[in-house]
């Protein structure tokens, strides 16, 4: 079965965040490793990564992953390539102090360029991070997004052609959000749309490549191409795939991370949801 867990705060410090997702039962949890809406961050200190470390050894949690900076723009402009570049790299280096299983990305934007070229600008991006962070072994996971504006990564066949531009690098893999894909347009509320989806996932990454999934309902409409997120069940997607994910015997093992809203029901209330779906679908 899937491993649960919710993206967890770490207020107080790093490895609180690890106490806040013991509390809550979580398998497996997601973190910001600093402020995701600054460029600039101080390093972590011996004593932070001896805590996190420490904590995560004691704990029940089988997976951790961070998500990158939402600043980082692997396909923007000459600037902001080389600030994002430089971002992914230190965030890397910090998975890699902490133990962190893998990072977290959202693909970049064209802004104004021709989607082609930020396609290929994204692709001599990673291939600089990944070539610069060879030693960490820490995987870099695309994530799917909902196609808003110019961002890409909206389908599973543009991912696809981002691994074979890096020759199917050992460390990239994917990160599948249900909530982006179904602002996407594709149908993951049935079933039938749940299967077909997987079925895309393999014939195109491999499902060995899939290594986190990204889950919460969807506010708005299928193809809509935002991300509303809300509670599970609570939006157009329904119950259906949930259930379906996290009691998939082709996920074994793989985080399943909640973003749900904090509020309402929050993280318990959703947690508790999909271990009663893991259990009876």
């Amino acid at each position: 079965m899937s491993l649960l867990g919710a993206h967890i705060s770490v207020s107080g410090g790093l490895h609180r965040a690890i106490e806040r997702a013991c509390a809550l039962g979580c398998e497996a949890m997601q973190i910001f490793t600093r402020n995701p809406l600054q460029w600039q961050g101080k390093g972590l200190s011996e004593g932070e990564t001896g805590a996190f470390r420490r904590a995560l050894l004691s704990s029940g949690l089988k997976s951790v992953v961070s998500h990158a900076s939402y600043l980082i723009n692997l396909a923007g402009d000459s600037h902001v390539r080389r600030k994002s570049i430089d971002a992914l790299k230190a965030e890397i280096g910090r998975c890699y102090q902490l133990g962190v299983d893998a990072v977290v990305l959202h693909p970049g934007s064209s802004r104004d360029a021709p989607p082609d070229a930020a396609r290929e600008a994204l692709a001599a991006s990673l291939k600089e991070i990944l070539d610069g962070t060879d030693e960490t072994g820490v995987p870099v996971l695309l994530e799917t997004m909902a196609g808003q504006g110019g961002v890409l990564g909206s389908t599973i066949e543009e991912l696809a052609w981002l691994m074979e531009a890096l020759d199917w690098d050992k460390r990239l893999g994917v990160c599948a959000d249900l909530c982006h894909l179904f602002g996407a347009g594709v149908d993951v509320g049935t079933e039938g749309g749940y299967e077909r989806l997987v079925s895309s996932l393999s014939r195109h990454v491999g499902l060995d490549r899939v290594m986190c999934w990204h889950i919460s309902d969807n506010k708005g409409e299928r193809g809509d191409r935002v991300d509303r997120h809300t509670h599970l069940g609570s939006g157009g997607i329904g119950i259906v795939p949930f259930g379906m994910l996290v009691a998939d015997p082709r996920f074994q093992d793989t985080p399943v991370i909640l973003e749900t809203p904090k509020d309402g029901p929050g993280d318990a209330g959703n947690l508790a949801l999909l271990r009663k779906l893991r259990g009876s679908w």
